[in-house]
């Protein structure tokens, strides 16, 4: 029998047991849970673990719209949504791409719009509900407000299926809906409606249901690419496990689902279409990433950095180095990793060596971190530094568009330095995933004879081929009590 396939309601992990960090700071509302209280038996009424999630989401999105405040009271201009700090591309894209006059992405016959197809049908769509005519600064807000109660949604969509994903540990899913850079970031783009299909794509498969996952994955990368990464970690699962039909299942719905939503532009207009790809490669090093990063520090020296043909042929490489690493461990590993960590690692390397990280990249990993390393120490190391990169793109932004008052602006060095925290905060989290991996005695989510709540169809599966054989590891060797689970 697989580990908890046993019917009825089962206890659910509670933060302030079973989190080292979050014990400390209970005192102030009674302390952590008695060991007698059941929680997931007995009723909690109405305050149930849904319902108080979806209730962070709405408090953390009121205060997401409370950041951007100043520019909805005072329009969004440059260089003064920079010093704000509440810069969105919504309003941007809404008066320069022409969404103000009626343009729609991929349909408007001659226009160019530097996303994939589902997100600019989506710009677009947002655009027409929005009533009157030009890109006044009234429409900008309306447009900005639309997008945001859709943005809302999906956010609680997220949360919701990160809350289901997460199996015995529900209130991981708080990560989601409380995480300071979401709240910072969340309307900055549309990348919440990848993260929301991603995280559904991944509910489904962990519900064995290979087609759904593959249909919301391809939807998913229609909008943004980040979502078909996650196949990568289904894959090495099926290699180490030789199920194979449930990868190729979710494969071929995802590229089934990508091409019907892409094929019928393609064919209307090509140039039209393939506009994201050439400015994808043809532009240089994208703010934030680590290429820009080093541009910015060798120019500064008196040197010349590297240009787009050469970051567009080494961070493919080293993202393929990455993937090679990832896969070598998954299957050398003394027991077969959780769907989640490898996803973590995977989508994180990519955010690395990419050459471009703008601040809501950040919403990519908060679900896939909820799930692979759910300890809220490090999840709040790692959004400390987020928080401070978040700033500081702003600040440094504000200084190169206006050239303002030297104490308003921030110099280069500190902003190198920024970029620098946000990439050791990534490595330092995915190094604690590693060590889980490969001490899977220290993986909280493992605990009480769990093996992969992600997993679906691999969950609790036989190993059937590894890079080199080891003896078979039974669920139950790893199993802590089921006390020390609570």
């Amino acid at each position: 029998m697989q580990p908890n396939s046993r019917r009825g309601p089962q206890r659910i992990v509670v933060p302030s047991r079973n989190d080292p960090f979050l014990r400390r700071f209970t005192e102030g509302i009674g302390g952590p849970m008695g060991r007698h209280a059941a929680p997931g038996i007995v009723s909690p009424g109405f305050f149930t673990v849904e319902r108080v999630l979806i209730l962070f989401t709405v408090v953390a999105a009121l205060l997401a719209v409370l950041v951007k405040t100043p520019c909805r009271a005072g329009g969004w201009n440059t260089p003064d949504h920079f010093y704000a700090a509440c810069y969105s591309d919504w309003p941007e894209l809404f008066r320069t791409r022409g969404l103000a006059e009626g343009v729609f992405p991929f349909l408007t016959e001659g226009s160019f719009f530097e996303y994939p197809v589902l997100l600019g049908l989506l710009a677009g769509a947002t655009a027409l509900v929005v009533p009157g005519e030009g890109g006044t600064a009234l429409r900008s807000l309306q447009y900005f407000d639309v997008n945001a109660v859709l943005a809302t949604a999906a956010w609680m969509a997220t949360v919701i299926a990160t809350m289901r994903l997460a199996g015995r540990r529900p209130w991981d899913a708080a990560m989601v809906a409380l995480a300071p850079a979401a709240i910072l970031s969340v309307f900055i783009n549309w990348d919440i409606f990848a993260v929301m299909l991603a995280t559904l794509g991944m509910l489904a498969f962990a519900r064995n249901r290979p087609v759904a996952a593959g249909v919301l994955i391809g939807l998913g990368t229609a909008l943004k690419l980040y979502p078909v990464l996650i196949l990568g970690a289904v894959l090495v699962l099926a290699l180490r496990t030789l199920r194979l039909r449930p990868a190729l299942l979710a494969f071929a719905a995802a590229a089934l689902t990508w091409l019907a939503v892409n094929l019928p532009f393609m064919l209307r207009d090509y140039e039209s279409w393939r506009f994201f790809l050439t400015f994808t490669g043809d532009r240089p090093a994208g703010y934030s990433s680590v290429w820009f990063a080093w541009n910015l520090t060798v120019e500064r020296a008196g040197g010349t950095g590297v240009g787009a043909e050469f970051i567009n042929v080494f961070a493919y490489l080293l993202f393929a180095l990455a993937c090679g690493g990832i896969a070598v461990l998954a299957l050398r590993a003394g027991r077969r990793p959780r769907l989640a960590q490898l996803a973590f690692l995977i989508v994180a390397a990519f955010i690395l060596t990419n050459k471009v990280y703008s601040p809501q990249f950040v919403l990519w990993l908060i679900p896939l971190v909820a799930l692979a390393r759910p300890r809220w120490l490090d999840f709040l190391i790692w959004q400390f530094f987020e928080v401070m990169h978040w700033w500081a793109i702003w600040m440094y932004l504000a200084k190169e568009t206006s050239g303002g008052a030297a104490e308003n602006n921030l110099d280069s060095p500190y902003y190198v330095l920024a970029v620098l925290g946000h990439v050791l905060a990534t490595v330092y989290l995915m190094y604690r995933v590693v060590s889980d991996i490969l001490e899977p005695d220290g993986d909280p989510v493992r605990r009480g004879g769990v093996d992969d709540p992600q997993g679906g169809p691999f969950d609790g599966a036989p190993d059937r081929w590894a890079l080199r054989r080891r003896r078979p590891v039974s669920l139950e060797t790893h199993a802590a009590p089921a006390k020390e689970a609570q």
